[in-house]
């Protein structure tokens, strides 16, 4: 019993461990791609704006600095309703989807000799009821 619980704390101990570090690493890229992304808007901007419409040319923390204004005026901060996430919309995508196209695909292998012997006739039989009802109209 003493090395079961022992085991349990120790994986507990273990998930939490990852957990954090999985969240300091998620910080700390994070971080890093606004850097990088800061610089890539700053060379951009200094490369395009001053010459196409007269603007003063960035420093980096201004760069930085507009991103995350454009991001708090414009951009969303995602759902904080865990329920929604992306995961639940697939599944509910894929559903969705296959209630509607069934999964069921044995049945077509009759689906040629099918159109030869009444899908033609059935669809000529379409069009002449368009054209009846077009010309009703």
């Amino acid at each position: 019993m003493k090395d079961y619980v022992e085991h349990q704390v120790k994986s507990k101990a273990e998930k939490f461990f990852r957990g954090f570090f999985k969240v300091v690493f998620m910080i700390i890229a994070a971080i890093a791609f606004l850097l990088l992304f800061g610089y890539g808007f700053m060379l951009l901007w200094n490369w395009l704006m001053p010459d196409v419409f007269g603007l003063p040319i960035l420093t980096y923390w201004k760069a930085v600095g507009i991103l995350v204004m454009a991001k708090i005026l414009f951009g969303s901060f995602g759902d904080m309703d865990s329920k929604k996430g992306p995961k639940k919309q697939k599944k509910k995508f894929r559903e969705r989807i296959g209630t509607k196209c069934g999964s069921d695909f044995s049945k077509w292998e009759f689906y040629d000799e099918f159109w030869k012997q009444e899908g033609e006739d059935a669809f000529n039989e379409f069009v002449r009821r368009k054209d009846q009802n077009d010309a009703i109209e």
